[in-house]
């Protein structure tokens, strides 16, 4: 088993670097422990809750009990099929704010401004806009990535955007494009009614070429010689082989495994890995660090008309919605449900949208559980620039052991007055006239909750992880002791290997990490093959004109 280049996971920046690799005439070798992606709970977007509580499909990672949260063990799904984690998440497509690259180039990622990664955002996309408008000159219509959007006929779903804009907030017929900032539709990786996830839009095409394969096994380190990554050893069918690589290993096994295969392959920081008695390498401190996430708390309403899908929520209503899926690809079971969203800063002097809301027209929690009022609607908020960061570590030099996930939420005092107002700004949306008809009253935190440290007790309590977990493996300048990558995303100081998935992002995004993780994929693959990169595209954000004095 030998290619030009050996990837290591299929995931959401895998597979877009097997299909440029490929395209460009090179030998690929894609290695991936997940199976296939075949079956109805993973192409259904109505079934999201299923795939990620599925240890077929999941790594099933649990954090360390988080110290500010009472000591929880918050669940970390990782994807373990093909596409990665763009085969069992929420679907929804942001790809995060202008400002977000910016500050990537300004702390060391030289070539990653917004200037120059709008560029890829549009190479990848296969925009539908549906007919609702939106900012063409700012999006991609012949890329691999199909991106939608949906029916948005359920009542509530245009009574939150109607809410936003009476509560003084912008309105925003495209987050993706030049104005973030306000309420309106949400869009989602979803195309002729399926999940369209990295496997659909890059693996399945890549395979298909003569020069790219799969190899199903699960990787134990990344073989080494003389500071030179020449191959993977993998595990599979009861023995241990090597896959060779002629040019290079790139490894895109996402921002839990990425770390953690680095530090078993003597990478990362010395004295860890001579804890578990691994030979260092390259002494890289910053292996494993950097963590971040966004936490969420759903804000639930129960509804005084039966309006929400909670009509569906029955053995005979989830009959009904699969089998008109699996007959017509139509349906509440066509769409994520999340088709409305809000992007709003937290308060006056932040300059750009940090507080993210996804409108879900049911009371219902991400493992599939109702809420016991029936019929209610939901908006999932929580900050998007948590200043808490934490570590990924090993528990042992077996390969086969899980790592150690601490994220430190919490763990910053900003982090409980954002939070905060996110809550209390969700309030203001729902009490506002275009929910009039539909509010009974609010489920959770519950109407009795409103001084600061009752707000904390339920913050403590009820966040979850919104699942983006990034930032282990830091992108940086190559003289910079903290980074792991530099800006072509090359492990510093070991010839031959690079990392490309979200665990290279220096800081974590605003939204979703599904469409720039895939970003990541594509312009690493044009660095990988000593491409110039696309030409910069010089579009300007709309930023609030007032944003220093007023927050909306």
């Amino acid at each position: 088993m030998e290619a030009d280049y050996v990837i290591v996971g299929a995931g959401s920046a895998g597979c877009a670097m097997a299909y440029r690799l490929s395209e460009a005439g090179r030998s690929v070798l894609v290695v991936e422990h997940g199976g296939t992606d075949a079956g109805p709970f993973i192409q259904m977007p109505g079934a999201l809750s299923y795939p990620m509580n599925m240890a077929r499909y999941d790594w099933g990672y649990e954090t360390e009990p988080e110290p500010h949260l009472g000591g929880r063990k918050l669940a970390c799904p990782r994807g373990k099929v093909i596409g990665g984690s763009s085969s069992i998440n929420g679907m929804v497509y942001v790809r995060g704010h202008a400002r977000d690259f910016d500050h990537w180039r300004e702390t060391g990622a030289e070539g990653w401004g917004f200037a120059d990664v709008l560029p890829y955002f549009k190479r990848m996309e296969c925009w539908h806009d549906g007919g609702h408008g939106g900012d063409p000159a700012w999006r991609g219509t012949g890329g691999p990535v199909h991106v939608t959007r949906g029916r948005r006929d359920n009542p509530l779903v245009r009574a939150f955007v109607e809410a936003g804009v009476q509560a003084g907030y912008e309105h925003t017929e495209d987050y993706n494009g030049e104005k973030q900032e306000g309420f309106g539709p949400f869009e989602m990786t979803v195309w002729r009614g399926k999940r369209w996830s990295a496997a659909d839009a890059y693996l399945k095409p890549a395979l298909k070429r003569e020069n790219c394969d799969l190899v199903r096994g699960f990787v134990r380190r990344v073989v080494i010689e003389d500071g030179r990554a020449t191959g993977v050893e993998i595990a599979r069918g009861g023995r241990t082989e090597v896959v060779h690589a002629r040019a290079e290993v790139i490894v895109a096994a996402s921002a839990i495994n990425s770390p953690k295969l680095l530090m078993l392959s003597g990478i990362g920081p010395a004295a860890h890995l001579a804890e578990h008695g691994i030979e260092v390498v390259a002494d890289r401190p910053g292996v494993g660090e950097n963590l971040q996430d966004h936490l969420e708390l759903y804000v639930q309403m129960a509804a005084s008309q039966p309006v929400s899908l909670y009509k569906y929520w029955n053995l005979f209503g989830k009959a009904l919605v699969g089998a008109r899926w699996l007959f017509t690809r139509t349906g509440p079971g066509a769409s994520n449900q999340f088709e409305s969203c809000g992007f709003i800063r937290s308060a006056a002097g932040v300059e750009y949208p940090d507080l993210q809301f996804h409108f879900l027209p049911i009371a219902v929690r991400y493992d599939g559980k109702a809420s016991a009022e029936g019929h209610g609607f939901q908006a999932h908020v929580g900050p998007m620039r948590s200043e808490s960061r934490g570590h990924v570590r090993l528990k042992g030099a077996d390969p086969k052991a899980p790592p150690s996930i601490r994220f430190n939420y919490m763990s910053v005092e900003s982090d409980w007055r954002d939070f905060r107002a996110a809550i209390r700004l969700t309030r203001e949306v729902f009490a506002q006239e275009a929910f009039a008809p539909f509010v009974k009253h609010e489920i959770v935190p519950g109407p009795g909750v409103q001084s600061d440290a009752d707000l904390d007790a339920v913050i403590r309590e009820h966040v979850e992880s919104a699942y983006h977990p990034c930032g282990t493996c830091r992108m940086g300048r190559a003289d910079d002791a903290r980074a792991v990558v530099d800006p072509q995303a090359r492990v510093i100081g070991v010839e031959g290997l690079r990392v490309a998935d979200s665990s290279i992002f220096p800081r974590i995004t605003n939204g979703n990490l599904n469409a720039p993780s895939i970003m990541v994929g594509e312009k690493a693959a044009d660095h990988i093959l000593g491409r110039p990169p696309l030409p910069p595209e010089n579009a300007t954000p709309w930023i609030h004109p007032a944003w220093r004095t007023a927050q909306r």
